[in-house]
């Protein structure tokens, strides 16, 4: 049998499986969750695409308010600030726009994109003007839903939108990367690096300890000198979820020697906060005495 064959058979019988999986037809979103869920247990799916596909469905759901950044945590820029003001603000927050703002948060003039001020290097921040540099704001009511704001996102090709609520005030702000990580989970780049050290903290009880579901197996395998796996998940919820079979809920148990995991946080379709102890201690080295 040549190699074509045995692809169309491997293919055939991929669909067999998943039709098979699909063949009590769904009557309401819950159903296709679980048909879902159970395509997840006979291992036609992966658990990265059910997340996926259980993030889409929750996101069609979801309004503006529920993703957005608040306003009491937005960074900005104050439009009579000077570069040497606000530069520093720019470059410490690692974010790529910037709302920029009036005498109040509600006085908005538009967004500062951090690539525009590359100018300055090249000609100096004695002419600067914000009026050169400032481009239109888009705003979004909070009852906005987030699948229609990610559809224009993708649509008018702009990342970024100012949320105002019912009486014009300016309730927040929301990313497109924000939506996203909705539908697959928080998304990493360069500047989360140095974040991995508070994603494990001592807890209040002698032994326990508080770690992010997010935290990098080979981040918690050097905190705790271990040596679990990492060669299908990436973080330490992805093995958790592994170990448990399904999707954990708050208060579920789940071990993996030499550990033991208690689920803090998480909703239907992720964890995000784990509590953890040690089931075993090394043997204590012989003394040479």
């Amino acid at each position: 049998m040549n190699d074509d064959s045995s692809t169309d058979q491997q293919d055939k019988s991929w669909l067999d499986k998943l039709a098979q999986a699909f063949s009590s037809e769904p009557k309401s979103r819950a159903d296709l969750v679980d048909i879902l869920r159970v395509a997840h247990r006979n291992q036609i799916i992966n658990n990265e695409a059910l997340e996926i596909i259980e993030g889409a469905l929750t996101v069609s759901d979801q309004q503006v308010r529920e993703s957005m950044v608040p306003r009491s945590q937005m960074v900005v820029v104050h439009y009579n600030a000077t570069p040497a003001e606000f530069l520093p603000v720019v470059i410490e927050s690692g974010h790529s726009r910037f709302p920029v703002v009036g005498e109040s948060t509600d006085d908005l003039k538009g967004i500062l994109l951090a690539k525009d001020l590359l100018r300055l290097a090249l000609h100096g921040t004695d002419s600067f003007r914000f009026d050169d540099f400032i481009r239109p704001a888009t705003i979004v009511p909070e009852s906005k839903r987030l699948n229609v704001l990610l559809r224009e996102f993708r649509e008018q090709r702009y990342h970024m939108a100012v949320v105002v609520d019912e009486y014009g005030g300016v309730a927040g702000l929301i990313t497109i990367e924000d939506i996203l990580e909705e539908i697959v989970g928080e998304i990493e780049d360069e500047t989360d690096e140095d974040e991995d050290l508070s994603l494990i903290r001592e807890g209040s009880v002698h032994g326990h300890y508080i770690v992010e579901a997010l935290t990098p197996i080979e981040a918690f395998n050097d905190f705790f000198e271990s040596d679990l796996p990492d060669d299908e998940f990436d973080t330490i919820g992805g093995l958790v979820i592994q170990a448990c079979g399904r999707m954990p809920q708050v208060g579920d148990r789940i071990q993996m020697a030499p550990f033991d995991f208690t689920v803090l946080e998480g909703d239907s379709r992720k964890i995000s906060l784990l509590e953890m102890v040690r089931t075993a201690t090394p043997d204590p080295q012989p003394r040479d005495d």
